[in-house]
């Protein structure tokens, strides 16, 4: 029972913010995810990556071990979720990338932060960036046919990791007046980040369900095993392993669709597997975090 309600207690926040913004839409009030979004991911996501990895007490090395992890695991979740795709005939362009990439911004880092505290949050970080650079740059070649590489090097929060490591691996620490206005700054992110998820689910226009909730089950699977297999394989301390299980293991992320609907893949089926596996997490993020806690 204590069990229950630890967990309850840790993802409640989660999917609770994601509500008010899922019920700020359909009160009619007006949201501007564009404005929003930019402001996250050009100012208070860096500020938040910068201080977490220059405050964390983590050991370097395990940091490290976490980066080589994740690098495999999204390798090895890529060519699974490349077999699935080819093996029931589906458009490479709308299904790879969605399958292959979760959540790990506006969902992991929050729950990573409630569920392990700072040093989660540590962690978090490192799967979120490694993400975000393999997305940028294959997650768009594949869904655009033509994706730059050169693009990840112009995003924020790829300097802002870069710095921050360099911060941690020095043992550096920015002026006290600088680092509690990052701070300020890199809070914003975690809340306005779910309530931008529930506004951005709210205006979804899913698309082809059944089919939806049977690839969200099988990427769940995917990602979820393989997290595990390859933490516990590079032995990654139980936070760690913990983190980057969560993480990988996330439900399609919002910026998927967005992804699709410009560059002119199957929006609305990917929609559809944004909002089934997002539903989905409300119960296996929880389930997973009890197994791993």
């Amino acid at each position: 029972m204590n069990l229950v309600l630890t967990v309850l207690e840790i993802t409640a926040p989660v999917f609770l913010l994601a509500a008010v913004g899922f019920t700020w839409v359909k009160l009619g009030f007006e949201y501007r995810v564009e404005f929003v979004t930019r402001l996250a991911m050009t100012l208070s996501v860096p500020c938040l990556i910068f201080v977490a990895l220059m405050q964390t007490e983590v050991d370097p090395q395990a940091l490290a071990a976490l980066s080589l992890a994740s690098i495999m695991t999204y390798g090895i979740v890529t060519l699974l979720c490349a077999a699935v795709v080819l093996a029931n005939r589906l458009d490479r362009r709308t299904y790879l990338a969605p399958l292959t990439f979760g959540n790990t911004g506006n969902l992991g880092l929050p729950l990573a932060l409630f569920a392990f505290g700072d040093t989660g949050l540590g962690y978090a970080v490192v799967v979120f960036a490694i993400m975000a650079i393999y997305s940028f740059t294959f997650g768009i070649w594949v869904v655009s046919g033509g994706g730059s590489p050169l693009k990840v090097v112009k995003e924020p929060m790829v300097g802002a990791t870069i710095l921050g490591a360099l911060f941690l691996w020095q043992g550096w620490e920015t002026p006290t007046f600088l680092t509690n206005t990052l701070d300020l700054i890199g809070q914003i992110a975690i809340p306005i980040m779910l309530i931008t998820l529930g506004v951005a689910v709210a205006r979804l226009r899913p698309g082809r369900l059944v089919q939806a909730i049977l690839l969200s089950v099988i990427k769940l699977v995917i990602c979820a095993a393989t997290a595990y297999l390859v933490g516990d394989w590079f032995t990654l301390d139980p936070v760690a392993l913990a983190v980057l299980v969560l993480q990988v293991a996330t439900p399609v992320a919002v910026t998927s669709y967005l992804i699709a609907e410009k560059y002119g893949a199957d929006s609305d089926a990917v929609a559809g597997l944004v909002v089934v596996s997002t539903l989905l997490s409300v119960l296996s993020l929880p389930l997973l975090l009890a197994f791993l806690l």
